[in-house]
């Protein structure tokens, strides 16, 4: 799976997979990616009919559920496999973003106690039912019915219509008026909405949005745009000038009445968390608060914070001390002894003969960053080699490496430290699963794996695969 930036033109492209969606979710739809994606440095690829969207926000990376274009639920959790094989292969920690309520019983399921999931009431939407907008019906709407009613009194010359490029000035000044007041408020948020807002205004018909204009006195006083996804309306603008009274209650409806009647629900998005726009958004009698949960998935090595020490019959497996840096250093330069790792250190120096010292300190990191268990084997106070617990997955299981120093070879050491570190890996780490692989030409890796318990369960042009479990 490849990943790449989600720039404004990609969207056009994308749109099949956002028409057809039903997730009742505002993330998944063109407008709101095209107003807070670069905010959000959103990435996306697309897989196997389904749309990847992935977030970076400090540091981390949040993967949206992928969106099927055609409604495949098996496809997308196909895909979703996909990612965590990703988030494995490149040291990503797995979170995902904005998770709809029906397909949050797989995740939990899948990922069992090693899941933490939010959902934080400032990212809920509000939907409504359409028919209440457009009718403002019974007495929870009579506040709405009477400033309506009021607005029209008083402006008895209003009139509403549908926007068309030839309105774009003077809705680009209307936008004008209404940022000088939002932005006298110094709120970052508000500031990126605006700029979005004016960024989106040329391009609405590029992705099938429909707007409103609703005029008094031949003045624009409110504008609101939004765009159908499925059963839903999604209003991703509304704006009204402050002072004129009943304009807000007045656009909300007759944008509902013009382009609401073929869907079922109204999505006016979040409340961020400002006490005003909750208040104002609960009046409208919202039928949901869209829940959009947020997955950090845990793997038992996270919580380790020290390097364990593990005797066996001969060995003893811990970290590597200062005083081995030569030694260490001579066991990870060895080029001969190394060709079958299946990594090169040179990709991570930076400098061409770098003192021994890095090599310590590089595998320290490994660790400190939950990257691997990096382990020296000790026989009576020398260090004889390294024994490796990497490529941690999301479901339990860890990939093993062994290298041994040429001089302690052929006598069972590999063996023996491999044994030693499964058991601590199923028992004190949870591990279900530990994978290894050798190159097809080391035939004594592969007899050491198959010695020490693992079993043959695939190959490729390459590779032998080997595996265990914690029932083998």
């Amino acid at each position: 799976m490849q990943l790449k930036k989600l720039e404004r033109d990609d969207l056009a492209s994308l749109m099949k997979y956002f028409k057809n969606q039903n997730t009742h979710i505002c993330n998944y739809t063109a407008g709101s990616l095209f107003m807070w994606g670069k905010y959000n440095s959103t990435h996306y690829a697309e897989e196997e009919g389904c749309l990847v969207l992935c977030d970076r926000y400090v540091g981390n990376r949040y993967f949206y559920w992928p969106l099927s274009a055609e409604g495949d639920a098996a496809a997308e959790e196909r895909v979703a496999l996909k990612i965590e094989q990703f988030c494995r292969e490149n040291y990503v920690r797995l979170h995902f973003t904005a998770v709809p309520r029906d397909r949050l019983a797989s995740l939990v399921l899948r990922y069992g106690a090693d899941v933490h999931v939010s959902n934080i009431r400032r990212w809920r939407d509000y939907l409504y039912n359409a028919s209440d907008f457009i009718n403002y019906p019974g007495g929870k709407y009579s506040g709405q019915r009477n400033h309506v009613n009021k607005f029209k009194k008083n402006y008895p010359d209003y009139e509403f219509s549908v926007y068309t490029p030839a309105d774009y000035a003077q809705v680009q000044s209307f936008l004008q008026e209404v940022a000088a007041v939002q932005l006298g408020k110094a709120e970052m948020l508000a500031a990126e909405e605006m700029n979005g807002v004016f960024d989106l205004l040329p391009r609405m018909q590029e992705f099938g949005m429909q707007a409103g204009i609703l005029r008094a006195g031949g003045k624009i006083v409110a504008f609101s745009a939004g765009e159908v996804c499925g059963d839903t309306l999604y209003v991703h603008v509304e704006k009204a000038l402050r002072g004129v009274q009943g304009a807000y209650p007045a656009i909300a409806q007759m944008f509902a009445q013009t382009f609401a009647r073929g869907v079922t629900y109204i999505n006016r998005e979040d409340d961020s968390g400002d006490a005003g726009l909750r208040k104002s958004k609960m009046q409208y009698s919202p039928v949901q608060l869209v829940d959009k949960y947020n997955l950090a998935i845990h793997r038992s090595f996270d919580a380790l914070s020290a390097y364990p020490e593990i005797p066996t019959p001969r060995l003893v497996l811990r970290a590597i001390a200062d005083e081995d840096a030569e030694e260490f250093a001579r066991l990870a330069s060895d080029d001969v002894l190394n060709r079958y790792w299946g990594y090169d250190w040179r990709e991570n120096a930076k400098e061409e003969n770098p003192p021994a010292s890095w090599f310590l300190e590089d595998v320290r990191k490994d660790f400190k960053q939950k990257n691997e268990l990096p382990l020296g084997v000790y026989f009576e106070g020398k260090l004889v080699g390294e024994v490796v617990l990497h490529n941690f997955g999301y479901q339990a299981e860890a990939e093993i490496g062994m290298r041994i120093l040429p001089e302690w070879q052929g006598k069972g050491f590999a063996r023996e430290a491999l044994i030693s570190l499964m058991d601590y890996g199923f028992i004190k780490l949870n591990l279900e699963k530990i994978e290894a692989k050798c190159f097809r030409e080391n035939t004594a890796s592969a007899y050491t794996l198959r010695a020490a318990g693992m079993r043959p369960c695939g190959e490729d042009e390459k590779y032998f695969y080997f595996c265990k479990t914690a029932a083998m």
